[in-house]
């Protein structure tokens, strides 16, 4: 791990050992593996008695984009299942659950591990370790000594407030959670500023590079320049920039019925290099993405359904009417995070193009430049940033 990682799982860890001590302390502590699914009416009578009742204790794990938190999150769980405990790991996609399951299998190769999720082969066995889709959670009755929720910022978990319960039904009453996010949400953040939630900060990459800042391009918006089929100057320099430079360029639109248009656009300014869209409808969606790490296409215009959980090195980031209310601080975040995960390419250029300059665009930079200075003060970047 890096010296950013170690640090956040040291603090994470050390939150552990002290709730696990207060458990200990606390007459009639559970010790049972939990009970199994509630139905409606029992889930609704108990959320209205936990409303009443003191939560597990919880940790943020506050990560910026590319940090590695899957990483961290091994240590977490070997001291959870060490110390006889039942552990969850959840996140609210199933692509996500089905990549971490090899690697937490790897890791741990002697703990029985269950994978659950809609039509999964597994989801009627036990096991000490569970992987899991936030759905999932509504299975389960304090059955969980460590309940770790990846991604609680993203859909459907978030404002979902039947999956928030559930989450917290989950675990036992003595048990932990710890939250992982690279954007956590507004009232997580009013929670660390009035100390009433610990947490630690990973402000670095473990590469050791400052997150890419992005730049601000003012053009007209997407829907004029279809009309016109014209690209502004202001856009097609960079671009042309991004594609001699050998990158991998991702433009975000809002509407997925800009995507075809917009595609057609590009290919008449840019003949010969392949570019393709794709979209949350797209059934061939995970065949262009993997071309597209591949480098058998070299511009992807899509929507925020690759904001996140998506890796292509040398990756450039354009975000067209990034003005637009579909895109708030955290999607900008995330849609900016794609650029410099690599350690062959850290600095990719990150672009924020849009007729108007909003509220969203200005927290966001100011939250990857709040990273960058946190990164550098603790020592875990060499430069500030790169402009």
């Amino acid at each position: 791990m890096s010296p950013a990682q170690r640090s956040a799982a040291g603090q994470a860890l050390r939150f552990l050992a002290q709730a696990q001590e207060a458990a200990a302390q606390r007459p009639g502590a559970a010790t049972a593996h939990g009970r199994p699914a509630l139905s409606l009416v029992l889930r609704r009578s108990l959320s209205r008695q936990m409303e009443t009742e003191p939560r597990p204790p919880r940790f943020l794990l506050w990560a910026v984009t590319g940090a590695g938190k899957t990483e961290m999150i091994f240590p977490l769980l070997r001291y959870a299942l060490d110390s006889g405990g039942r552990v969850l790991v959840a996140t609210p996609r199933r692509d996500v659950v089905l990549e971490l399951a090899p690697r937490v299998a790897k890791a741990f190769p002697e703990e029985p591990m269950a994978v659950l999720y809609g039509g999964s082969p597994q989801r009627w066995e036990e096991a000490r370790l569970i992987l899991a889709t936030t759905h999932q959670l509504m299975r389960f009755y304090q059955a969980f000594d460590l309940v770790v929720i990846d991604e609680l910022d993203a859909f459907p978990y978030h404002n979902d407030p039947m999956l928030n319960f559930a989450a917290e039904a989950a675990c036992k009453p003595e048990g932990r959670f710890i939250f992982l996010s690279a954007t956590p949400p507004a009232r997580m953040r009013r929670e660390i500023r009035a100390g009433r939630l610990p947490h630690a900060k990973v402000p670095a990459r473990y590469h050791g590079y400052p997150l890419p800042v992005p730049e601000r391009i003012a053009m007209a918006s997407v829907e004029v320049c279809l009309l016109r089929r014209f690209l502004p100057p202001a856009l097609l320099h960079p671009l042309q920039h991004s594609v001699q430079r050998g990158a991998q360029i991702f433009i975000f639109v809002t509407r997925i019925r800009q995507i075809a248009a917009f595609t057609e656009l590009l290919r008449t300014y840019f003949p010969g290099l392949p570019i393709e869209g794709t979209s949350s409808i797209d059934p061939d969606r995970s065949e262009k993405v993997l071309a597209f790490r591949e480098g058998r296409i070299r511009m992807l215009v899509t929507t925020t359904i690759l904001e996140r959980g998506v890796t292509v090195p040398k990756s450039d980031v354009y975000i067209v009417d990034a003005d637009s209310d579909l895109f708030d601080e955290a999607s900008l975040v995330q849609m900016a995070g794609r650029a410099g995960r690599s350690k062959d390419d850290p600095n990719g250029k990150v672009v924020f193009a849009a007729p108007a300059w909003t509220k969203s665009q200005r927290d966001a930079i100011r939250q990857i430049r709040m990273m960058n200075a946190a990164a550098y003060k603790n020592g875990f970047i060499k430069v500030k940033e790169v402009q």
